[in-house]
């Protein structure tokens, strides 16, 4: 097939991005596929006519460049000037176009614009198929305020919280209704970017401060002192369990992805009913939010025993740190056939056919 995989955009997980779509790119060639990473942002150089004659024959030398993750979000001031065209549009020169010639498109996009259904959208009204779930269960997962109240009229466990607009601050935490310690996190933010733990009111303030540079709301939620826990679903089926556990601090941006920040576990060491409960929980969240390819689940597991489901991320990472190709090596399924999977299911949505 002649795939399109698509990343970078403008995102504070755009790094991240394109580590994704770096390794799906070379997944896929090695399946057999012509493959063209491209920037969501930067587009496609070349005008439409001469430039497209056999483009993806040419993929690896249109494909777009990449480089590593840094420690530190990216400087999105920064991507948006170099861009030739100074457009303000999201889609680069000729990003449609190129899109529209292949058989599909593997979404490798994380973040805002990614994530959050507006892509996904705009791709059904041009009739470009793509993986993973659709604009409206991706639109509601994205925000973390609405799926906790999803979360909650459906029975699934999750830490008592509030939303909070940035008009509408409440900087006494008194007033929040809720108890220290807490956590304070952008509301449709990714990869644990402008997350605090806060265990004092001087600690809230710079928290929200914080959470506010990122988005204009924000998410407060009592903190559940516990072991993390990520469950991925494919095709409303959950794989096993994965335990993450940081070396320091708690699963943020740096632990995510520096390699050796985080001892990861799969299939979980915890009780098999526990393990159960978890993928069982995952299970529901894919279907109250209509997560119909795959996603993940992040997950806190008490002392007790009790159970809390955070958020769920419906594009997952992939990159050479990320939790689902570990969950699903531990049933067999190398990254290949992942990524091929990935693409099976999500052309289901469409008949099967290309």
């Amino acid at each position: 097939m002649n795939i399109v995989v698509l990343a970078g955009g403008l995102s504070a997980e755009r790094d991240v991005s394109f580590a994704t779509g770096q390794n799906v790119t070379e997944a896929l060639r090695k399946n057999g596929h012509q493959v063209i990473l491209l920037d969501v942002f930067m587009g496609y150089g070349e005008e439409e006519g001469e430039g497209f004659t056999d483009v993806f024959a040419r993929s690896r030398q249109v494909s777009a460049a990449v480089s590593g993750i840094s420690q530190d979000a990216p400087d999105l001031a920064a991507v948006k000037k170099s861009r030739k065209d100074q457009s303000d549009c999201f889609f680069g020169p000729n990003v449609i176009a190129l899109c529209r010639k292949a058989d599909i498109v593997f979404l490798a996009l994380h973040g805002e614009n990614g994530e959050n259904g507006k892509v996904q959208a705009a791709f059904d009204l041009y009739g470009i198929k793509y993986t993973g779930t659709g604009y409206l269960s991706s639109a509601l997962a994205m925000d973390k305020g609405l799926s906790k109240r999803l979360f909650e009229a459906n029975g699934i466990p999750t830490p008592k919280g509030i939303s909070m607009k940035k008009e509408e601050c409440q900087w006494e935490f008194a007033k929040t209704g809720l108890t220290l310690p807490c956590v304070v996190k952008p509301c449709c933010g990714g990869s644990s970017i402008g997350v605090s733990i806060v265990r004092s009111e001087e600690e809230y303030k710079e928290a929200l401060e914080e959470a506010f540079g990122w988005e204009k709301e924000i998410i407060i939620e009592d903190y559940i002192e516990g072991r993390e826990f990520s469950v991925a679903v494919i095709d409303f089926a959950a794989l096993p369990v994965i335990e993450i556990a940081p070396l320091q601090g708690f699963y943020d941006y740096k632990n995510k992805y520096a390699a050796g920040s985080a001892v990861e576990t799969c299939p979980a060491e915890i009780p098999t009913d526990i393990a159960g409960k978890m993928q069982r929980c995952a299970e529901d969240v894919a279907r109250v939010l209509g997560l119909n390819t795959y996603s993940r689940m992040d997950f806190l597991l008490d002392e007790a025993g009790n159970i809390y489901c955070l958020e769920a991320n419906t594009l997952p990472g992939m990159t050479s740190t990320s939790l689902i190709p570990q969950e699903a090596q531990a049933i067999g399924m190398n990254f290949e056939a992942l990524c091929e999977k990935i693409i099976e299911i999500s052309l289901a949505k469409y008949g099967g056919k290309v």
